[in-house]
């Protein structure tokens, strides 16, 4: 029996069009950036100009006619969703994808590392102090802004650690949690501008810096050929690129089999725990679906070694293709969700939240590198800095404007440090989830936030600690 859909229904047409809109903003923001010097030199991600011109569009948009662009029925109709929902979705999911894929590749961590297993344990501990750091800077900025704005929820100066120090993704994990469960209006586009002046710090301050070191003489910045920026394509014993399966499918068809695998994991965790935290595993899908891959690549490794698998099917550059892209699509979706309406009492706080979580970073990064890595202290600087303000990849194009070729262990140290941050900054989430509970738990969780950067500056320079009590003790 026929069920009477016709291709020619509008209701076909919105999910290309709304792809479409956000692939074109990806263009026009390439083109912008090539064309603008200013633009050209700061560093700033294409995503993000694509995702600023959106906004603008949108917002243009919506002041002249009353509703956001997305919101138009050619984007959502026949959905029981708007189109700004839908992006804010499709946010949520790009996170989790783009984690999933860069867990799948392949790494040969133990030779990278032999020897060095100190300074990427303290570039993880560095990570999650910077988190505490800017959680606690920003719980103190909202605390006092709340007197003076009662909407705004006192907790929420947190999410400035999950929108500099993580990223679009989870400043709108946490901005949706704290508008659904505890009534922050506009919680969402709190946490995705927060991200967004993050994006912009990180590039904007770090060409401010790289220009003022290099009239000092203290670096040089170099220009990188075409062919430092190549990845091996294919390795021995993979499947042919071009098979009876394409192989971009299969590192798809891996990707998506992972982020189906956490689904089921956050479907019964959240049955288990029940609906007071279902919110908050839901919003640790990124973490899920990291854990997820990893029980993935153990899987196949032992099918390899059972030699029930005689070739290999991951392929390192495709699924940096995958990561590329759904963190260029979070990146460019998340800034073009934002509500400017729902935040326009906010302004002045995101301002300050921008320039004093700027400050600290800076300020914080500056001394752990010039302190704990002194043999390439500037390359660790701009790599962290980069990261702790944007994403990692924001620390790899700043770090590549000194450091091409990737010689100091910068590069490699911001990629194996994820295991111990993620151990250490679990309870950070934990915390963040409970913070906005009552003015009581804010206080308590701030209060944690400070002790426990306290005792990881402590672990962190322990080597410089205990040095100066041997000395004192042997004088």
């Amino acid at each position: 029996m026929s069920s009477g859909l016709s291709f020619a229904s509008t209701n076909v047409w919105p999910v290309i069009m709304f792809l479409a809109v956000i692939m074109a903003g990806l263009l026009i923001g390439n083109t912008i950036k090539r064309y603008v010097p200013f633009l050209r030199k700061s560093l700033i991600p294409v995503s993000v100009i694509g995702g600023i011109f959106l906004l603008f569009v949108s917002t243009v948009v919506k002041f002249t006619t009353g509703e956001y662009l997305f919101n138009y029925a050619i984007f959502c109709e026949g959905s029981s969703m708007s189109g700004v929902e839908i992006l804010e979705i499709l946010t949520y999911h790009c996170l989790a994808i783009g984690f999933i894929a860069m867990t799948l590749r392949k790494s040969d961590s133990k030779g990278k590392v032999k020897g060095r297993v100190g300074e990427v344990v303290n570039t993880g501990i560095t990570t999650v102090s910077t988190y505490l750091l800017q959680g606690f800077l920003g719980i103190g900025i909202t605390i006092i802004a709340s007197f003076i704005i009662p909407k705004l929820l006192k907790a929420s100066g947190i999410i400035l650690s999950f929108g500099f120090g993580q990223g679009t993704g989870q400043a709108l994990n946490y901005g949706s949690i704290y508008e659904n469960d505890y009534g922050f209006v506009g919680g969402k586009s709190f946490g995705l501008t927060i991200a967004a002046l993050g994006f912009l710090a990180a590039s904007i301050g770090g060409v401010i810096y790289l220009n003022y070191h290099k009239k000092k003489g203290d670096i040089i910045i170099r220009e990188s050929s075409s062919e430092l920026n190549n990845e091996t394509v294919e390795e021995d014993g993979e499947v042919p690129m071009v098979d009876s399966i394409d192989k971009l499918t299969l590192q798809i068809s891996l990707v998506l089999v992972c982020y189906a695998a956490t689904y089921l994991i956050m479907y019964v965790l959240g049955n288990l725990v029940g609906p007071g935290l279902v919110t908050t595993i839901y919003g640790f899908n990124f973490l899920l679906g990291t854990l997820s891959a990893v029980i993935m690549k153990e899987i196949l490794k032992l099918l390899r070694k059972t030699n029930l698998m005689h070739r290999d099917y991951v392929n390192n550059f495709l699924l940096n293709r995958i990561a590329g892209f759904a963190f260029d699509m979070m990146i460019v979706a998340g800034i073009g969700a934002i509500r400017v309406d729902l935040i326009k009492d906010y302004w002045a706080v995101l301002l300050i939240l921008a320039v004093v979580g700027v400050l600290a970073t800076f300020l914080y990064i500056k001394f752990v590198s010039f302190k704990l890595f002194k043999n390439y202290q500037h390359e660790q600087f701009m790599v962290m800095y980069g990261m702790l303000t944007g994403t990692a990849s924001t620390g790899i194009i700043l770090l590549r404007e000194i450091d091409p070729q990737f010689e100091t262990p910068a590069s490699e140290n911001i990629v194996y440090q994820n295991f111990p941050a993620i151990l250490l900054g679990f309870p950070m989430m934990l915390v963040a989830a409970v913070c906005p509970k009552s003015d009581l738990s804010t206080y308590l969780m701030m209060a944690i936030l400070g002790a426990y950067f306290i005792v990881l500056n402590i672990i962190l320079f322990r080597s410089v600690i205990f040095k100066k009590r041997n000395k004192e003790a042997k004088q």
